[in-house]
């Protein structure tokens, strides 16, 4: 289990883009790519089999997991996040791992 996943909404701690939000598009190995952040110009060669033009794009180029923190709603603010078992409910026995705010001991998933 990550601590980040897809779909989170995460601030940046470090680099050009620090303290912009933005929501994890996709997760890579140790990087994560973060809509609107990261923003780069890009210098692409026409492909003609995609139907691709050719010309300078802006896209969204990976960061370090390190360097992003997953926002908590209560604060506002970005957060450390930890890991913890929950009682099991209903017909399952086994305990269900959720991820927490380490701040004030809310979980992030329901």
């Amino acid at each position: 289990m990550q601590k980040i996943r897809k779909g989170d909404l995460v601030v940046v701690t470090t680099g050009k883009d620090k303290g912009k939000k933005g929501s994890i598009l996709r997760v890579l190995e140790a990087k994560v790519l973060v809509e609107g952040i990261n923003r780069v110009k890009k210098h692409q060669r026409p492909n003609p089999v995609k139907g691709q033009t050719g010309g300078i794009v802006d896209k969204e180029m990976p960061l370090h997991v390190s360097n992003v923190m997953l926002v908590n709603p209560a604060t506002g603010k970005g957060d450390r996040v930890g890991f913890k078992f929950l009682e099991a409910q209903g017909g399952n026995t086994e305990p269900r791992k959720v991820r927490f705010f380490k701040s004030n001991g809310e979980v992030v998933d329901v």
